[in-house]
């Protein structure tokens, strides 16, 4: 038993090139045709949910902005490094 997808699917590929090389142009048109359809379909609304006729509560989403009371902000950090001795900078070699 060949279980190798190419030999598997080897009778369907030659099938698939028969019919569209004697039916390709009519299955171009019907696929052109078909495809307006499904897009006027689309856009009248084919895809959405229908909606059901029983009583029910939705829900309705929103947006709640909250406001936050003002808070100062902190002061930063003084920072953080090693001080230096002034003795230290007795030398006259500055470059």
């Amino acid at each position: 038993m060949n279980l190798n997808p190419a030999q598997v699917l080897d009778p369907v590929f030659h099938f698939l090139d028969g019919i569209i090389e004697e039916f390709g142009v009519y299955l171009f048109l019907v696929l052109v045709w078909l495809s307006l359809f499904v897009i006027a379909w689309i856009f009248s609304g084919g895809l959405r949910r229908k909606q059901s006729q029983q009583n029910s509560t939705g829900i309705i989403p929103g947006i709640i902005v909250m406001m936050r009371p003002h808070v100062e902000p902190q002061p930063p950090l003084p920072p953080i490094g090693i001080e230096v001795d002034p003795a230290w900078n007795d030398n006259d070699d500055c470059y």
